[in-house]
């Protein structure tokens, strides 16, 4: 088991990599937010494409009882392998978006 510590610099470590990449269309913008006090991280894209607004999270998780929660993941290769591959056990990661009862057949915590 990692420290709370360590599980948010990992987690903000993997969001300043994937905001590196910007979208291949459009005008947007590439928001990280990181609030220590709630332990809230997010990446966001905000812009327009054309005459097509665009906004959202591509990543949310949230440090909930020293475990990461995922509770949005845009990406392809997916945060939750991306926070395994640097060193945070399955232990440590709730896949947040997935019912509570299917979270149970994720090789991850339950919650």
């Amino acid at each position: 088991m990692v420290t709370r510590e360590k599980l948010i610099e990992t987690i903000k470590a993997a969001i300043v990599e994937y905001a590196r990449f910007e979208p291949s269309y459009g005008n947007v913008k590439i928001e990280k937010i990181f609030d220590d006090n709630v332990g809230h991280y997010e990446l966001m894209y905000a812009g327009w494409d054309g005459g097509m607004r665009l906004h959202g999270s591509v990543i949310h998780v949230d440090v909930m009882n020293d475990k990461a929660w995922i509770e949005y993941d845009g990406t392809q290769y997916g945060i939750a392998r991306e926070l395994i591959d640097r060193g945070i056990p399955r232990e440590q990661i709730v896949l947040g978006f997935m019912p509570e009862d299917v979270r149970r057949y994720s090789e991850c915590a339950v919650n």
